[in-house]
């Protein structure tokens, strides 16, 4: 019992980055028990992972359109939840030096839609993957968020490799993003999709962040966004105005010489123009 309540305070105690593995460790347990289980009852397909990987087919995608979400927190086997923990450790806890947990949480979550997304239509466009199915899984595309929204953050950030020495971030980028490019026609082409779908959501928001734009909307915003009008500017001409003040001062001064002539001669003294111009004033 001493020992849930440890792991209960190191989740509760644990930085985003920490719980993340926790839970990511929790489910691939959680689908092995299922499967060990399922295998004994001649079970063919693990029903947590049929329900919550990401088809590449539309019809199944919008079944179960968690799915675009979920398939970041599953996994294929041992050596694929290691490969991407190990790497979330390292990657999210600089990334937490820099930015706030909760951005790390988005970056992960968001990343992995990205991913999702990617990995969807390239499927579903490019004639190489045409009537072949296949489902996607694992935190890749979101640790390819955090990854590359760091590295574009800071590339000349230098870390220590044994046996390599020192290396800028910007360079472990570059070879990460090549062996995703060079792995588009490979056997794991719709992960390398999903890595980049990621990545690319880490470079854009950090893009936006460098120019104090935070909110996540203006990532999705950027795509969608209408191009203004310029707004017309009228330009009072000076010399307009000036003659507008004099017209009004003569036309003062002509009220005041027929209302002195009223009252000294009365109103039928004034000619026929002075009467019109009278009235005229009067209806301004």
């Amino acid at each position: 019992m001493s020992f849930i309540n440890t792991l209960k305070n190191k989740y509760k105690t644990g930085t985003i980055i920490e719980k993340l593995i926790y839970l990511n460790i929790a489910i691939f347990l959680l689908t092995l028990l299922i499967t060990v289980f399922q295998g004994l009852y001649k079970g063919e397909q693990n029903f947590l992972v049929e329900w919550f990987s990401l088809d590449n087919n539309l019809d199944a995608f919008l079944t179960k359109p968690w799915s675009i979400i979920s398939y970041g927190f599953l996994h294929a086997d041992f050596i694929h939840l290691i490969f991407n923990m190990i790497t979330l450790y390292f990657i999210g806890n600089l990334f937490i030096q820099y930015f706030t947990e909760k951005q790390a949480l988005t970056f992960y979550i968001l990343g992995t839609l990205f991913g999702g997304f990617l990995y969807v239509i390239s499927q579903n466009y490019f004639p190489l993957f045409e009537g072949i199915n296949t489902t996607l899984v694992g935190a890749s595309a979101g640790i390819s968020a955090i990854f590359i929204g760091i590295a574009t953050y800071m590339p000349h950030y230098q870390i220590k490799i044994r046996f390599i020495g020192f290396i800028k971030f910007w360079h472990l980028a570059a070879i990460w993003l090549a062996f995703d490019v060079v792995g588009l026609i490979g056997t794991n082409a719709g992960g390398s999709f999903s890595h980049l779908g990621g990545s690319l959501f880490g470079y854009l928001y950090v893009q936006q962040a460098s120019n104090k734009k935070t909110n996540i909307s203006t990532i999705f915003s950027s795509f969608f966004k209408r191009k203004e009008k310029p707004l017309k500017t009228v330009h009072k001409s000076a010399k307009r105005k000036q003659k507008t003040v004099k017209n009004s001062n003569q036309n003062q001064e002509k009220i005041d010489v027929i209302l002195d002539k009223i009252s000294k001669s009365g109103y039928d003294t004034l000619t026929k123009t002075e009467k019109e111009f009278l009235f005229k004033q009067g209806k301004r």
